[in-house]
């Protein structure tokens, strides 16, 4: 006797649907975007100020959080840390207002995007960031057995705020900005200094600098340098048109 065409065949293994399977590799290979690393950066700063990672091991996530080519390279590190959704999904980055009154730079180092950051590792090593250059929305600054300079007075601000991160753990990171314009901190010193010379432009429309991180056995220093004035190389520039 023939079997009846609707007769249904047992079924031999677990069905597989193709598109599961190319959404679960999508999903693993998804490229990691600097707003992704900094999310990671941000969660593991918080972490080692609240004492649930030690410098050794911070230190050893962060450079991870740095080499990393994919998202589902940067969620194992912080696994095993208390996340806020903000922080799970992501906040959006905001646009800052443009600084307009100061002389652009050529075309072709137009950073890419309205929003940029720089990211400055020292481990066992220096890392400086100085001269003239466009002011990113965003400075990363992590040292840990090294040091970091960072100089702004002969920077380009082409937006109204920059947030720097400062991350020293048995490093230092020194921050040098112009004298008129507005410095800001959010920051703390755990076992080490978080100093900052705050100080408030009386321009309104000056940049606007928010140092914020921690020092463990480190230091961060921030202040402003004087005799340097946005004012004076805007005088100047003027003078080489």
């Amino acid at each position: 006797m023939t079997d009846s065409p609707l007769e249904k065949k047992p079924r031999t293994g677990p069905e597989t649907r193709p598109a599961v399977k190319d959404a679960e590799a999508s999903a693993v290979s998804v490229r990691a975007s600097d707003a992704d690393r900094d999310r990671i950066a941000d969660i593991l700063r918080e972490a080692l100020a609240e004492g649930r990672l030690d410098a050794e091991e911070h230190s050893e996530r962060v450079d991870a959080v740095y080499r990393a080519k994919t998202r589902a390279e940067l969620e194992p590190l912080v696994r095993d840390l208390p996340v806020g959704p903000e922080q799970r999904q992501g906040a959006a980055e905001p646009r800052p207002a443009p600084y307009a009154e100061q002389r652009p730079l050529p075309p072709e180092s137009e950073p890419h995007g309205a929003y940029s950051k720089d990211n400055l590792v020292a481990i066992f090593s220096g890392s400086a960031r100085k001269g003239r250059f466009r002011v990113p929305a965003k400075i990363n600054a992590v040292a840990c057995f090294g040091g970091i300079e960072i100089d702004l007075t002969d920077a380009v601000f082409e937006r109204q705020h920059l947030q720097i991160n400062a991350t020293a753990v048995f490093g230092g990171i020194e921050i040098r900005v112009p004298e008129n314009v507005t410095l800001r901190q959010k920051g703390a010193g755990i076992f080490g200094g978080f100093d900052v010379h705050t100080a408030e432009s009386e321009d309104p429309d000056a940049p606007v600098v928010l140092v914020e991180g921690a020092a463990v056995f480190g230091g961060v220093e921030a202040k402003p340098k004087i005799g340097k004035r946005l004012r004076d190389l805007r005088d100047r520039w003027r003078k080489e048109l």
